[in-house]
């Protein structure tokens, strides 16, 4: 039996947030979906939904809430352009039906395996977690050696287990794990 997935809906547009909830409710059951006009209105539930939807302004807002649900967060923008740069996480308004349900079928499976992957990060030794923060920060194997002052073979036999338990072969793919899973800061990557 699948879990229904609690849902936050936060759009001043009410027209919008009926078409999402539509949307959600006929392709990606069971779902339960609460709709709020403002963040205002949002604020005070108990409850931690599984996965919020709002738009870019409410984001930005009220960053203290949604970077650490960033995951599970899809911001809805009228702007193609983001919307296709950025993946799974945005929505674009002015998209097809079909688009949007790919859309949301890539968010909801990349949040599964994220979850997969945040089971995983448990199985990284300490050494392995140091190792991936300097992998993700650009550093090369020998420096990577002399910073934590082990040999170049272990280095490699980190780099090895950390690809095999977290199932990500390119430095990319690990920055970008790195960064989700809040192990470096992406400001450091500027």
């Amino acid at each position: 039996m699948r879990k229904t997935k609690q849902i936050a809906v936060i759009l001043a547009d009410t027209l919008q947030a009926a078409g999402l909830q539509s949307l959600l409710a006929d392709y990606f059951p069971p779902v339960e979906i609460s709709c709020f006009s403002s963040f205002a209105h949002f604020m005070g539930r108990e409850i931690d939904f599984d996965y919020y939807f709002t738009k870019a302004d409410t984001f930005l807002l009220n960053t203290d809430f949604f970077l650490p649900r960033r995951a599970r967060t899809v911001v809805i923008t009228p702007d193609k352009a983001e919307a296709s740069s950025a993946g799974g996480n945005y929505l674009h308004t002015g998209a097809s039906g079909e688009i949007i349900i790919e859309q949301l079928q890539q968010f909801f499976s990349i949040e599964e395996n994220n979850n997969h992957l945040i089971e995983r990060n448990k199985e990284l030794s300490s050494r392995e977690i140091e190792v991936l923060k300097l992998v993700a920060q650009g550093s090369i194997n020998k420096d990577i050696a002399d910073k934590l002052n082990i040999s170049l073979n272990t280095v490699l036999t980190h780099r090895k287990n950390i690809t095999a338990k977290l199932g990500i072969k390119t430095v990319s793919g690990l920055t970008f794990y790195a960064i989700m899973n809040g192990l470096i800061s992406s400001d450091l990557m500027g």
